[in-house]
C-alpha cells in the first residue's frame, strides 16, 4: 500500500507540501443528483418553487463553494481557480449536477469540483424542500481529472 500523503511519519496529520511541484493545466470534472417527487421536478423545471429561481441560485451556491474548498476540508490547499461551471439536466426522477473545475497550479482541483457539485444540491434541497422533504442527495462523485503528475483519470462506468 502507498504511504498516505496527509500523514507525516508519525502518523499526524499534516498539509502536503505542493511548493516543488511543477505548475499544470489541471481540470476536474464531478456529479452527482438529487432525487425528488414529480411534483417537486415540474416546479423547478416550471419556475413554481416559491423561493425563486432553483437553479440560478443553486449554480451561484456551488460556484462559491467551489472557491472556498480551502476552507471547508481540512488539509485542501486553498486555490485560485481559472472557472467553475456547473450544469444541470433533468431525469425521470432525480435533477442531475456536473461541475467543472479548472486551474493552471501545483494541485489537483478535485476537491473543488465536488464540493460545487455537494452544495449545488443541498441549495435545490434548500430551496425545494416546502415541495419533498423527502429528496435523496445521491452519487456524488468525481467523473475525470486531467493534470499533475499522475495525469488523467476517467471513472469507469
Amino acid at each position: 500500500m502507498s504511504r498516505l500523503t496527509h500523514l507525516d511519519e508519525q502518523g499526524h496529520a499534516r498539509m502536503v507540501d505542493v511548493g516543488g511541484k511543477a505548475e499544470t493545466v489541471r481540470k476536474a470534472i464531478a456529479t452527482g443528483r438529487i432525487r425528488m417527487s414529480a411534483q417537486a421536478l415540474a416546479a423547478i423545471r416550471d419556475g413554481d418553487v416559491p423561493k425563486g429561481d432553483v437553479l440560478a441560485a443553486a449554480r451561484i451556491a456551488g460556484i462559491m463553494a467551489a472557491k472556498r474548498t480551502g476552507e471547508l476540508i481540512p488539509l485542501c490547499h486553498p486555490l485560485a481557480l481559472d472557472a467553475v461551471t456547473l450544469d444541470f439536466a433533468f431525469e425521470d426522477d432525480a435533477l442531475r449536477a456536473t461541475a467543472t473545475a479548472s486551474l493552471t497550479g501545483r494541485t489537483g482541483v478535485e476537491m473543488e469540483a465536488m464540493v460545487a457539485v455537494s452544495i449545488a444540491l443541498l441549495t435545490i434541497y434548500d430551496m425545494a424542500k416546502a415541495i419533498d422533504k423527502a429528496m435523496v442527495v445521491e452519487e456524488v462523485r468525481l467523473l475525470s481529472k486531467s493534470g499533475g503528475k499522475s495525469g488523467d483519470w476517467r471513472a469507469q462506468g
